[in-house]
């Protein structure tokens, strides 16, 4: 039986006694409208109010991804697999918001209600009408509610779990449970053969929990759709099939048992942004959902996806590549939560991290940036419907899983906005200077690091702590600046005059963080004491040397580094274990 609690009005029936939730006209979508207003849509008002929306939040970041990928599988469909060409994309840009196809795509909403409907009794809605385990289990909602850690309830606003969830909720996680679900044994439902003994065991997270998500914002909802829209022609940047389909249009609904020509799939974006990486049925009364059965469904394929999944960068593996004994073999580029979205520009943009260097005689990139922001790039180049001073914002948001992927270590969510210009396939100029930028932020607060740790040294304390304290608030002082620097560059600027600009800005700033560091050292720093140096002699280090060391360097590796010497790797230097040169 469902616990007791309050319920909500009853939803209109598709048929006397059938209770449904339509997900084409009854509120379930949480939108942030201009104005700073929030409220719930249906996916037609949504459709409808595309201009005046500002977000679609969710109740997590990682929610918000699920869902857009959602609307994009509907616009995608609704316009029979997306603009043609380049041309009827850019009608649909420039021609504002009377252009956005708000008609045909509600057309398209009232033509298929019936495969949106939560609690259809055949086809409910991303979920498998009959699914059940041997024993009938159903299970609390907390295994698709992911504010709902297993048994760390203490940093989450429903202390007693996810006892019943409304309908709309209810449609939000079961959307979010399919890209987003941890791995770990499940119940093994009736009519899969991977199940043995009642379970299944792990068979990978959901369909977008290995990528590094980027999602292109726009000034409205109705922009980001389009600005990750890539039209049909566009296969050099995502491949389509004839048989792409959203699952709601597919000739069968999915069973407990995979989908036989997963392997081969997905077909397209629709097949794709509708993935059901799991098999879901959410049990209710007719007024709430108070239970679940949750079980695998089709894994999906991350290796060498790059044609067909652009919402991610890619990395080239060599050991997956000696291990196939296939060459190249790409992986998805995930986020490091421990990382400002800034720190990673290089790979963001060019797709090639810094420490990159490709092989030679080995043919392949090493690594490949989102293909939607390559299309953007493309358009801002060849395109006068996008312009290079124009400015979007990449949104990076992913997951990482911990313990074998069965629970949710960290989450990311960052965001950079950046001209278009930054992604002109044929003029390197502004991003190798952005690229720069973040190459002497870098250094800056690596050199911020060896100064704690020279002071720790000096006063015979533990260096690594200081070391990471410092650079964590190096890189921490100079996000907001960057950001805003970021933002700047475009093609109506001297690109190498803000270069010196942000040299200065990270000297100055990085310096100050120095001097507070050296004052507050203490006693014994400032006393010092007597090392011995590699060639058998000694050396006095305290504060004042620390310190030295520290001005000279951050001066001619941030300020002047024309006047860099890259071997100087000791010299003067005034820490016996100085630490590697920074990668960013």
């Amino acid at each position: 039986m469902p616990p007791d609690a309050h319920p909500s009005p009853a939803p209109a029936a598709v048929a006397e006694g059938v209770p449904s939730f339509d997900l084409t006209t009854q509120p379930w979508l949480p939108v942030l409208r201009h104005d700073g207003v929030e409220k719930e849509l249906s996916l037609t008002e949504l459709f409808e109010q595309a201009e005046e929306i500002r977000r679609v939040p969710g109740d997590l970041p990682t929610q918000e991804f699920a869902l857009v990928r959602l609307l994009l599988a509907v616009l995608y469909d609704a316009l029979d697999g997306g603009p043609a060409e380049r041309g009827a994309w850019e009608e649909l840009w420039t021609g504002g918001p009377e252009a956005f196809p708000v008609a045909r795509i509600t057309g398209y909403l009232a033509e298929h209600r019936e495969r949106f409907d939560l609690l259809h009794p055949e086809r409910p809605f991303f979920q498998v009408a009959d699914l059940r385990t041997d024993k009938e289990d159903v299970f609390p909602l907390d295994r698709i509610v992911a504010d709902v850690p297993s048994n760390d309830r203490f940093l989450t606003m429903r202390a007693h779990g996810a006892q019943r969830l409304s309908f709309a909720e209810a449609a939000r996680w079961v959307v979010h449970v399919h890209a987003w679900d941890v791995a770990g044994i499940k119940s093994g439902a009736v009519g899969d053969p991977r199940k043995k003994a009642g379970k299944v065991y792990p068979n990978g997270v959901g369909s977008v929990g290995m990528l590094g998500g980027v999602l292109v914002e726009g000034l409205s909802l109705r922009e980001t759709l389009l600005l990750n829209l890539v039209p049909r022609d566009e296969t050099a940047l995502l491949q389509h099939d004839d048989r792409d389909l959203p699952v709601w249009r597919r000739p069968q609904p999915p069973g407990a048992a995979p989908e036989t020509d997963a392997d081969a799939r997905p077909y397209g974006p629709r097949d794709l942004y509708t993935w059901q990486a799991r098999r879901v049925r959410l049990h209710h009364d007719g007024r709430e959902a108070y239970g679940v059965v949750l079980a695998y469904g089709d894994p999906l394929p991350y290796r060498n996806m790059h044609g067909r999944e652009p919402m991610s960068g890619w990395r080239r593996s060599e050991q997956q590549e000696k291990k196939l004994r296939e060459s190249p073999v790409y992986l998805p580029r995930t986020h490091d939560p421990s990382r400002t979205a800034w720190r990673g520009l290089a790979s963001l943009i060019t797709g090639y991290p810094p420490e990159a260097v490709q092989k030679s005689g080995r043919g392949a990139d090493p690594g490949i940036s989102p293909r939607v922001l390559a299309w953007l790039g493309d358009m801002a180049v060849e395109s006068d419907a996008l312009d290079r001073n124009h400015v979007v914002r990449a949104r990076l948001l992913g997951c990482r899983y911990g313990t074998q992927q069965s629970v949710v270590a960290d989450a990311v969510d960052d965001s950079l906005d950046m001209s278009l210009v930054l992604l002109s396939p044929d003029d390197p100029t502004f991003r190798d200077i952005a690229v720069q930028a973040v190459q002497l932020a870098e250094k800056a607060v690596w050199l911020l690091g060896n100064l704690a740790s020279g002071l720790a040294q000096a006063a015979g304390a533990d260096q690594e702590t200081p070391r990471a304290e410092a650079r964590d608030r190096g890189f921490g002082d100079l996000d907001d600046p960057f950001r805003h620097w970021l933002a700047r560059l475009g093609p109506d600027t001297d690109p190498e005059a803000l270069l010196e600009v942000w040299r200065r800005t990270a000297h100055d700033r990085v310096r100050a963080l120095g001097l507070e560091l050296v004052e507050g050292s203490g006693e014994a720093a400032w006393e010092g004491r007597v090392l011995p140096t590699a060639q058998g002699g000694t050396y006095w280090l305290n504060s004042a040397s620390v310190e030295n060391h520290f001005r000279r360097q951050l001066r001619v590796r941030v300020l002047l580094p024309e006047e860099d010497d890259s071997t100087d790797t000791t010299g003067d230097a005034p820490s016996a274990d100085r630490p590697e040169e920074p990668t960013p």
